[in-house]
């Protein structure tokens, strides 16, 4: 099966557009959160992830949007209140079970509290092989990664939405998981 994965798109429905033409044929799409800003939602990127029931998980842009503080974000009558229900009803956590094997998806980190930028270079990805899963897929950073670390996948498909990573020239990112041979292949495309 072939995942197609994007992460932190910030209302980018533009990005998240180009992302799904360069992944190509995908079998599913997994969003990791930070599909919207804190404080500014998009109908037309929340949209698409319903139209391709997204397996979508919240994140900390999210969880602001959805909390007391967003509540005259929330307020805005442009909002398409379905779209908004749809989103306040996802996990900030998902665990899948896909030809075997255990994928976890989480927004920043797999332990608790979770919040912190696990970045490409840091020790503290190290303990991302801590998890009880075959596969983890994390966004939060806006930085792609793939590293096995120990026996458990480490993925992270970087931004679809805004870019933050000098490694690809400031070009925006997805990623496609093959989860039968675990190959994970990298998309930069350009900023719309």
């Amino acid at each position: 099966m072939k995942l197609g994965i994007v992460s932190d798109l910030h209302c980018n429905i533009d990005g998240l557009d180009r992302a799904l033409e360069a992944m190509g044929r995908i079998d599913a799409l997994l969003c990791l959160g930070d599909s919207i800003y804190q404080y500014r939602f998009s109908n037309a990127v929340i949209g698409r992830l319903r139209e391709l029931d997204a397996l979508t998980i919240l994140g900390n842009h999210e969880e602001m949007f959805l909390g007391a503080g967003g509540a005259r974000a929330r307020s805005h009558q442009d909002i398409d209140r379905r779209s908004l229900d749809w989103l306040a009803e996802r996990p900030h956590r998902r665990e899948l079970h896909i030809g075997g094997k255990r994928i976890l998806m989480v927004h920043s980190t797999p332990w608790e509290p979770r919040g912190a930028y696990v970045q490409p270079t840091s020790s503290e990805l190290l303990r991302f092989g801590e998890a009880d899963a075959d596969i983890v897929l994390y966004g939060h950073t806006h930085r792609p990664v793939v590293r096995r670390i120990g026996r458990v996948l480490v993925v992270n498909p970087g931004s679809a939405g805004e870019s933050r990573d000098p490694r690809n020239g400031g070009q925006l990112s997805c990623a496609v998981l093959d989860t039968v041979t675990e190959e994970v292949v990298m998309r930069d495309f350009p900023s719309p």
